[in-house]
């Protein structure tokens, strides 16, 4: 007897188990994905505006992430080229120093060329030229990141843009209805602050992007700085 009940128990509890497993997975069949949500929302925020939006989102990124590939291609090794052109100042002169800044990649190797191509009319004019041309250097490094701004303080703009436009619509209907119900404003109200939540999200992520990118170029700027002075100083230690 007491094995029967044993068995009748563990065939009602794998019942249940059974039950509940079926119950959770209509569930999570029933349930729309993140992508159909998201689909949802933004057909009902309106073609326009929301298109606006996301053309601004894909302008902005595409930006972000040419930028990204270019600051990380202009990222040098400061220390190691520092002592490399050192090295081949000590060895071969001037003419071998400009060999090794010629096979280098980046602004730092391109100012260090510059510099060392124009040693020979004396340190000063070294030091002119990389001054100069680390400016040329640094507007290629800021290059389209403008835009990038723009598109951060666009993005929200045009949601709450479509907000008005959403609240316009939602008294048009009141006045259309003559009558104040949340069934003839929810509507309009719902149409609006969908525009204005996507703008933000737009805009939280350019931004992301766009402060990663600042700090890129701020940390490229100064490894430029602060390789021209000791460049300066190797074409010092040279002359002597």
């Amino acid at each position: 007897m007491k094995k029967l009940f044993t068995i009748l128990g563990m065939t009602l509890f794998g019942a249940i188990n059974s039950t509940f497993a079926q119950e959770a997975a209509a569930a999570v069949a029933d349930k729309p994905g993140f992508q159909q949500v998201l689909k949802k929302y933004f057909i009902e925020g309106g073609p326009f505006f929301m298109g606006i939006v996301l053309i601004t989102l894909i302008l902005g990124l595409a930006i972000a992430i040419e930028r990204i590939i270019y600051l990380n291609m202009a990222s040098t090794n400061t220390k190691k080229l520092v002592n490399n052109i050192e090295e081949a100042l000590e060895s071969g002169g001037v003419e071998a120093a400009k060999e090794v800044a010629r096979n280098t990649k980046g602004p730092v190797a391109s100012i260090f060329y510059q510099g060392l191509d124009r040693s020979g009319e004396g340190v000063e004019a070294a030091e002119k030229a990389v001054v100069g041309y680390g400016g040329v250097q640094m507007g290629k490094l800021e290059k389209n990141v403008s835009w990038l701004s723009l598109f951060i303080a666009l993005a929200p703009m045009l949601g709450f843009m479509g907000t008005v436009i959403g609240m316009i619509g939602a008294f048009d209907d009141i006045q259309a209805a003559n009558e104040m119900s949340p069934g003839v404003v929810a509507g309009g109200i719902k149409v609006a602050l969908l525009t204005t939540v996507f703008g933000l999200i737009v805009a939280i992520i350019l931004q992301i992007f766009y402060n990663y990118i600042i700090a890129k170029i701020d940390g490229i700027v100064n490894d430029m700085e602060d390789s021209s002075i000791q460049l300066i100083d190797l074409l010092v230690k040279h002359k002597k």
